[in-house]
C-alpha cells in the first residue's frame, strides 16, 4: 500500500486528504480554520503564518488518527497546496518578520504604478514578464514593506509564498517551484526563470532572497525528524515541490492535458486549462502562469463569487437551501437586474478600485429573490467576462470541471452552463487542490525513484472522477437572455469605472 497526504491551505482553513494510490480513493479527510488579521485598513488583508503551519499540523495528526498505526507507516509522500500570491517574509534565521499580505490585498497599487513604470509601462510588463503587475500579485507587496515598514524591511532576507512557507515547516528547506511562482510577477513565464529586470524594479538585492527555481516533479525534501515524531511518520516521507491551489486545483481535476478547463467557485473565482506552451495575453487580462505539472496554465481571477451570494445570503438571513429556493423561484435574467459585483474591487477585469453596482432597481425587481438571483448571475458572469477572453486567445471550453463551494449548489450549477454556454459538471472529490497535492507527491515519489516517464495524467487516470449526476447542460433561451445581460454587464464595467476611484475616498 502507498498513501500520500495532500494538503490545501487556503484563506479560510487547512485541508488534509489521505490518497490510498492502489485503490485510487481518498481514505481519510480533516479541516482546521484559521483567520484573517481583523481591524486593518480597507484594502489590507493579512494573515499569520504560523497560524497556516499550526493548522496544518493539526489536520495532519487528525488524517493519521484516522488511517491508523499501521498505515501511517505506509505514507510515502505530502504534496502542499496554498493560496496563491501572497507574500511571507522571513529574516536570516527563517523567522517570520510580519504578517503575510495575501492574494486578496489590494492595498499596492501605487506599488504597481511604479513597477510598472520602471519597466517601460503596461505593454513593456508584459513583454518582460509575460503578465501585468497587479495588486494581487506578489512583487508590488514586496515593494509595499519596503516603502511603507523600512525598518522590517532591512531585516528581509528570504521571501516566501504560502505553500512554499508550509514546505520550509515540513522540510526545512528554502524551495520554490515554477508555478506557483509565476503568480509573483517576478518570474519571464517564457523562459520560467526569475526576471531581472522586475527584480531591479524593487531591489536589486531581492535576487539573493528568492530561491532557486526548481521542477515541479523535484522534491522540497523530507519531513524534519521532530515533525515525523509528532506526526507518527516515517523520517523517510518526501514532501514534492507543490504549489499554488490553482496549479494544484488543476491536478486534482485532472487538468493536465490539453482541452480540458476547470473553474472554482470559493471565495474568489478561477477559470484555468492546461497548455504545452505559454499562452501570453498581450492584454493583460488573463494571467500567463506557468503550471505544476511542467506545463502553463493560462487562467482568469474573479475576486468576488462565494463571497457575493453569502453577503445575500447573510442580509435576508436565509440558510442556504432557502437561498437556492429563491433563485430558482425567479426567472433567469432576475427581471433585468445586473450586478457588479465587486464587493472587494476586482481583478479580471483589472479594477481595483471598484465596488458593486446593481442596474434595474425597480418596484418589482426590489425583492429579496430578484437580489439573490442578480447576485449569482452577476458573480457567473463576471468569470464569463474571463472565460470569454481565454477563448479569443484560442483556449476554448467544450465542458467545464466545477469545483468549490458554489459548485455544490444544483441551481447555481444550472446558471453557470446557461452564462458558459456548455455543460458542466462538478467532481466526485470536491477538495480538488488537497487531492493534487496528493497524486503530485505520488508523480514526485515515482520520478525520485526512477521512473522517468512517469507523468501526472499516469496518475489522475483512475482517481480524478466526474460525478456525473451533477451535470447541467445550457438551456438555448436562457443562454440567449444571458448573452443580452452579459453585454449589459460589460458596458456597465466600463461606463463606471471613472467613478470608482472618486466612490472610494467618499467612502473611506
Amino acid at each position: 500500500m502507498s498513501l500520500f497526504i495532500g494538503i490545501d491551505s487556503g484563506t479560510q482553513s487547512v485541508k488534509a486528504v489521505v490518497l490510498d494510490l492502489e485503490a485510487r480513493q481518498v481514505i481519510a479527510e480533516a479541516r482546521a480554520p484559521h483567520a484573517l488579521i481583523e481591524g486593518l485598513p480597507v484594502g489590507h488583508m493579512e494573515q499569520h503564518p504560523q497560524e497556516w503551519a499550526a493548522a496544518m499540523d493539526e489536520v495532519i495528526g487528525k488524517v493519521v488518527a484516522q488511517i491508523g498505526v499501521a498505515k501511517a507507516k505506509q505514507v510515502r509522500g505530502i504534496g502542499v497546496s496554498g493560496q496563491q500570491h501572497g507574500f511571507v517574509p522571513l529574516d536570516a534565521h527563517g523567522q517570520v518578520i510580519r504578517p503575510a499580505k495575501l492574494w486578496c490585498d489590494t492595498s499596492t497599487t501605487a506599488e504597481c504604478a511604479i513597477i510598472t513604470k520602471k519597466l517601460g509601462g503596461p505593454k513593456a510588463a508584459i513583454r518582460k514578464t509575460g503578465n501585468l503587475i497587479l495588486p494581487g500579485f506578489t512583487a508590488p507587496k514586496i515593494l509595499w514593506l519596503k516603502r511603507n515598514e523600512p525598518a522590517n524591511y532591512k531585516k528581509l532576507r528570504h521571501v516566501l509564498l504560502p505553500h512554499d512557507f508550509l514546505n520550509f515547516h515540513l522540510t526545512g528547506n528554502y524551495f520554490m517551484e515554477y508555478g506557483d511562482a509565476s503568480g509573483s510577477a517576478l518570474m519571464d513565464v517564457r523562459k520560467r526563470a526569475w526576471s531581472a529586470e522586475a527584480i531591479k524594479a524593487i531591489d536589486r538585492n531581492l535576487a539573493d532572497w528568492l530561491p532557486e527555481l526548481s521542477e515541479s516533479d523535484a522534491a522540497a525534501g523530507t519531513l524534519r525528524p521532530e515533525l515525523a515524531k509528532k506526526y507518527g511518520l516515517s523520517m523517510e516521507v518526501v514532501v514534492s515541490a507543490g504549489g499554488g491551489d490553482n496549479m494544484m486545483g488543476a491536478i486534482g481535476t485532472g487538468n493536465v492535458v490539453p482541452g480540458v478547463v476547470t473553474a472554482s467557485f470559493g471565495t474568489s473565482g478561477t477559470i484555468y486549462a492546461h497548455a504545452k506552451a505559454p499562452v501570453v495575453d498581450p492584454e493583460g487580462e488573463i494571467a500567463a502562469f506557468c503550471s505544476s505539472t511542467g506545463g502553463w496554465l493560462p487562467l482568469l481571477c474573479t475576486m468576488n463569487v462565494t463571497t457575493v451570494t453569502e453577503q445575500v445570503r447573510s442580509l435576508f438571513g436565509y440558510d442556504h437551501a432557502q437561498l437556492a429556493k429563491a433563485v430558482a423561484e425567479t426567472p433567469a435574467g432576475a427581471g433585468g437586474l445586473v450586478l457588479l459585483p465587486y464587493l472587494a474591487g476586482e481583478r479580471t477585469p483589472n479594477v481595483p478600485d471598484g465596488s458593486g453596482v446593481l442596474l434595474g432597481l425597480n418596484a418589482k425587481t426590489f425583492s429579496a429573490s430578484h437580489l439573490a438571483r442578480a447576485a449569482m448571475e452577476g458573480a457567473t458572469m463576471g468569470m464569463n467576462y474571463g472565460l470569454r477572453r481565454l477563448a479569443e486567445l484560442g483556449v476554448k471550453a467544450k465542458e467545464i470541471r466545477v469545483t468549490g463551494g458554489g459548485a455544490k449548489s444544483p441551481v447555481w450549477r444550472q446558471i453557470m452552463a446557461d452564462i458558459f454556454g456548455v455543460p458542466v459538471v462538478a467532481m466526485v472529490e470536491d477538495e480538488g487542490a488537497a487531492l493534487g497535492g496528493a497524486l503530485q507527491a505520488a508523480w514526485c515519489v515515482a520520478r525520485r525513484e526512477g521512473n522517468k516517464k512517469a507523468v501526472l495524467a499516469d496518475f489522475t487516470a483512475g482517481t480524478v472522477a466526474l460525478d456525473e449526476k451533477t451535470r447541467c447542460a445550457p438551456d438555448k433561451q436562457r443562454a440567449a437572455r444571458y448573452r443580452e445581460l452579459q453585454a449589459v454587464q460589460d458596458k456597465l464595467n466600463l461606463a463606471v469605472r471613472d467613478v470608482f476611484a472618486a466612490q472610494r475616498k467618499l467612502g473611506a
